[in-house]
């Protein structure tokens, strides 16, 4: 019988997932440079790593997440442009998060001529727990304003600064909510778009240096 699947068993297959597969060599990747191509063979073949070990409920685009139970996402980017995409859900995400973790690996695809193989070397496996999942900027600057005795209209008069896609009874209600609950900082980098942009950089950096950022690779 095949063990449940956990937060903790998935940050190990992950792990353990990434070592080896930076040592395989692949010959349906040669030539392939579509990093959007490379994304979903890495994912598709972590899905089947787990589905041999563990029992979970897949994610679907309707659940919009790899692992609805779990509450985590999977994305995968490259080491030249660490960056992806999700779904917009509201400015507030921006502020206290996703609303779910995220497991980022970060790839080199390399072509070997001599095998006419393509091989991706998995530089770094990195779980994000769900409460650092917001954006640098924004949650260090409103603690730092929180510290500061700042009032609504501060908070306010930030959000509009930073062009937040908030309306004015969103806005209003979030600022009253950042004063009672200043956030945590979170360290992903968060680009205001129709789909949010996330940027890795930081959390690169910071993996295994800070609570919330475990550095699996």
């Amino acid at each position: 019988m095949s063990k449940p699947l956990t937060v903790e068993l998935l940050q190990k297959a992950a792990s353990s997932f990434a070592k080896k597969q930076s040592k395989h060599a692949e010959p349906s990747l040669f030539g392939v440079t579509d990093g959007k191509a490379v994304g979903t063979y890495l994912e598709h073949k972590f899905q089947t790593h787990l589905q041999s070990r563990y029992t979970y409920g897949r994610g679907n685009s309707a659940k919009g997440i790899d692992f609805p139970e779990l509450c985590v996402d999977i994305k995968v980017t490259s080491i030249r442009q660490p960056q992806s995409s999700c779904p917009f859900k509201s400015a507030r995400q921006k502020i206290y998060g996703l609303g779910y973790a995220l497991l980022v690996f970060v790839y080199e695809k390399h072509d070997e001529e001599n095998t006419r193989t393509g091989r991706i070397d998995i530089h770094h496996a990195i779980f994000v727990r769900k409460e650092r999942t917001a954006d640098f900027q924004t949650t260090s600057c409103l603690r730092r304003l929180a510290e500061n005795n700042a009032n609504r209209d501060d908070i306010l008069a930030f959000f509009q600064e930073r062009l937040l896609p908030v309306d004015e009874v969103e806005a209003e209600s979030l600022a009253d909510e950042v004063l009672k609950n200043p956030p945590e900082v979170g360290y992903l980098t968060i680009s205001n778009a129709l789909q949010w942009r996330l940027q890795y950089g930081r959390v690169i950096e910071q993996a295994g240096k800070i609570g919330g950022i475990l550095r699996l690779v």
